[in-house]
């Protein structure tokens, strides 16, 4: 059987991406086969299409790393059944009108929620849980530093920040953007476009127990300066560059943790629970009114293109999401 998907002529730019008919995936033991109705655009799908972040072995070539939609089968025991609403976390996929997830990583839809908005918290909740509560062990009465707040993942985790109890600081790169930020609770806010060197601001603030980047090298000196005695500094991603000259007498002196987290090719059962996680904390605080939906836009999968364009031109507040079926 067949369906329509996103697929690449090749690494490189947003012309290399066009919509085909291809094979449908078949689910294996402990996966289901999910209809999917919106996924999520995240900036890995860019590196990815630019050929620097290959898919893990063994999971689809086709971009997109979260979903929601309809099941269609269940391969192995499951609370799930065909005709249930989901939404979950997957290695690759997403841009297609079927995909493979894990059994174990399937959330149950919330009817309040839509399609869009359910396909765009799997990895921004996950990414902030994992690494603000499992690696960063951020808690209540400390201070967090989120770069790009505006992204997906700056805005879950400066509201996960926020609901954990501790300070939530951010920068970003423009008005909107640190209005933005603010709205979702961040205490103090900077621009990066207006400073070389950020540390002198958020020593003013008090400095910060922890550091969310995904930056990197241009941000390394920056960044260790920043942080309180013990702090914990998590790299996520390095759109900055991957080379930095460390001061290791700071990194001695202060107690300094330094790490780099990615979440895709991490275990099933370490992805299973932060989907646990986001399902027994995250969507309560949602339904409550605690925690926003940043929805920023929506998009056809016929204009992947144009989503990516979006993504990769910084404009987007929040959450990028194609809209499949």
């Amino acid at each position: 059987m067949v369906m329509k998907a996103v697929v690449q002529a090749g690494a490189g730019g947003v012309d290399t991406l066009k919509v085909e008919s291809i094979e449908r995936p078949i689910p294996q033991d402990g996966q289901m086969l999910v209809r999917v109705h919106a996924a999520g655009v995240n900036r890995a799908d860019i590196v990815q299409r630019e050929g620097y972040y290959p898919a893990p072995p063994g999971a689809s070539a086709i971009l997109g790393l979260e979903v929601s939609g309809t099941v269609a089968e269940v391969r192995g025991p499951s609370r799930f059944k065909p005709g249930d609403a989901v939404f979950g976390l997957v290695p690759g996929g997403a841009y297609a009108e079927y995909v493979v997830l894990d059994i174990p990583l399937a959330i149950a839809k919330p009817k309040q929620l839509s399609w869009t908005e359910a396909a765009g918290l799997p990895e921004a909740w996950m990414t902030a849980w994992f690494n603000l509560v499992e690696i960063g062990k951020l808690i209540e009465g400390e201070s967090a530093l989120i770069h790009a707040g505006a992204s997906g993942v700056g805005a879950a985790a400066i509201q996960l920040a926020r609901l954990l109890g501790a300070r939530a600081f951010a920068s970003a790169g423009s008005d909107d953007k640190l209005d933005f930020c603010r709205r979702l609770g961040a205490e103090q806010v900077y621009n990066w476009r207006d400073l070389t060197g950020f540390s002198s601001v958020v020593r003013q603030w008090g400095g910060v127990d922890l550091i969310l980047d995904p930056v990197g090298g241009s941000y390394l000196a920056e960044n260790v300066a920043s942080l309180n005695q013990d702090g914990r500094l998590i790299f996520i991603g390095v759109m900055g560059g991957a080379q930095a000259t460390l001061n290791l007498a700071q990194v001695l002196m202060k107690r300094l943790t330094l790490r780099g987290s990615t979440l895709r090719t991490q275990s099933t059962a370490v992805k299973a629970k932060l989907a646990c996680a986001l399902e027994e904390h995250i969507l309560p605080a949602i339904d409550a009114g605690v925690i926003s939906v940043t929805l920023d836009s929506v998009y056809p999968m016929e204009e992947v293109r144009d989503a990516h364009r979006h993504m990769e031109n910084n404009r987007n507040l929040g959450k990028i999401v194609l809209s499949i079926a």
